[in-house]
């Protein structure tokens, strides 16, 4: 018996022209890039298709136009009847769950996301922050990397993807030395990020505390399907939760491989990355390789998807 959840991707997945076959193609699609278009005073089609990396590649605008992309994507699969039972998302990607799952409308979602993205860049000043992905090393010994960093600043562990791929983040030299430590320690390999932020750190604690003004004008509806929250890797119950949940998410590391053992747990065995880019097909087939995974960003991908759904 086949039992469907959605993942959707977060920072760093982003690519210009991502969705636009899709929205070019269908109504409901298009109508999505429109709703953000008029919630932000913005023209999202001109910035996701037609703009520069550059220009998308910055925080404030990278994390509208992946949640945009993603929402035309999820309204396309249910105008072709396929619908998830459950759904979480990496990061960013927890606002677009949270909106397929009918507990946050898209139009609010879009504009927190825009607000999000400036606080987390400018919290901490441009340079001074680094993440670094580290392979092939067990969480003891990153966690004791981190540790005999610490003398040069904040240094945590950010990300836990998968078995096999830890995130690190915090201050640019306690990165550098955390990581030299991990190839130290055995790590394969220790690849500093082309990122500008040390995002999921308590150096962005600053960062929620601002975004929770903005949480807290939000009216949350109840949830129409479950949802895996980052922060615990458990099944949000109540929509009281989502507000702390969001705030506590933006400097706390991602339970990502946690998160999606929860679901393999709950009978899921197939998974649909929904959005740019197919890095969290491969993030769930190194945790599992006992389910089913597919991904929708283009025609091709969705038709590809729809012939192994029949």
């Amino acid at each position: 018996m086949r039992k469907i959840a959605f993942v959707f991707p977060g920072q760093g997945a982003q690519y210009l022209g991502m969705g636009k076959e899709l929205a070019e193609k269908y109504d409901v699609a298009d109508e999505v890039f429109n709703e953000a278009s008029v919630a932000l005073n913005q023209d999202m089609k001109k910035l996701v298709f037609d703009s520069s990396d550059e220009e998308l590649k910055l925080t404030e605008n990278t994390q509208p136009a992946i949640l945009t992309t993603s929402i035309a994507i999820l309204k396309v699969l249910e105008a072709e009847g396929i619908n998830p039972e459950a759904v979480a998302g990496l990061s960013l990607g927890e606002y677009s769950a949270l909106v397929a799952s009918g507990a946050m409308e898209f139009k609010d979602a879009v504009k927190v996301v825009r607000q999000r993205g400036k606080f987390m860049q400018n919290e901490v000043p441009v340079g001074k922050g680094a993440m670094a992905a580290i392979l092939s090393l067990d969480k003891e010994k990153v966690h004791k990397a981190c540790e005999n960093a610490s003398h040069m600043g904040i240094v945590e562990t950010a990300n836990y993807n998968c078995p096999g791929q830890i995130v690190i983040a915090g201050e640019k030299d306690a990165v550098k030395k955390a990581a030299s430590l991990c190839k130290e320690y055995g790590a394969k390999k220790a690849v500093l990020l082309p990122v500008s932020a040390p995002f999921h750190t308590t150096l962005l604690k600053g960062a929620g505390e601002k975004l929770n003004g903005i949480l807290r004008s939000i009216e949350y509806n109840d949830f129409q399907i479950p949802v895996v929250a980052n922060v615990d890797a458990k099944i949000i119950k109540k929509r009281g939760y989502v507000n702390n949940l969001l705030v506590k998410q933006v400097s706390s590391p991602v339970l990502w491989e946690d998160s999606i053992n929860e679901l393999i747990r709950e009978g899921y065995n197939t998974f649909i990355e929904v959005g740019p880019g197919k890095s969290l097909g491969k993030f769930i087939k190194r945790v599992s390789k006992n389910v089913e995974i597919l991904n929708v960003e283009d025609l091709k991908s969705l038709t590809k998807t729809i012939e192994k759904l029949q």
